[in-house]
């Protein structure tokens, strides 16, 4: 990966993660109360939160700041994605849950395949070098394998 398109990479991802962490708390709050909601409350969600921390804390080390524009599409396209027809008019849906989950798989998977590519890449730079992106890969595959049968669940309860 060119130096000069880490900056552009990271930034992406972080506009991502913010995404993310919007999605897993309003996932969280629709599902309140639910095995489901525990789970994105009590374990996935700190995890995604903690994982955007340690990709700041990266772009603070590479001396990176988020776009602020980017950051706002990103808690934008949260909030747009509320606006889409889910087959019923004032409530909450089973294709709601369906595509948060689907949602927060898809974030999952791109967090992986960033701390991968970093790996990748790190031995250009010494400050990368002391990340261990393999740990924070495994995580994140920990997270979609640990997701997917909530995700598999959403399904079969939507689209029975």
């Amino acid at each position: 990966m060119p130096a000069r398109l880490l900056p552009i990479y990271l930034d992406d991802h972080f506009a991502g993660a913010t995404f993310g962490v919007e999605l897993a708390q309003r996932a969280s709050r629709n599902n309140e109360g639910n095995e489901l909601g525990t789970f994105l409350a009590d374990a996935l969600l700190p995890e995604i939160v903690e994982d955007r921390r340690t990709l700041r804390a990266l772009m603070d080390r590479l001396g990176l700041r988020p776009s602020r524009v980017k950051l706002a599409a990103g808690w934008l396209a949260e909030k747009a994605g509320r606006l889409k027809l889910n087959g019923e008019l004032t409530r909450y849906s089973p294709l709601s849950r369906l595509f948060e989950l689907e949602g927060l798989a898809s974030g999952v998977e791109a967090k992986q395949a960033l701390w991968l590519a970093l790996n990748e890449v790190r031995s250009r730079d010494r400050r990368l070098a002391e990340v261990d992106f393999q740990q924070l890969a495994e995580r994140a595959r920990s997270q979609r394998a640990r997701l997917e049968p909530f995700r598999l669940a959403a399904a079969a309860d939507a689209l029975r």
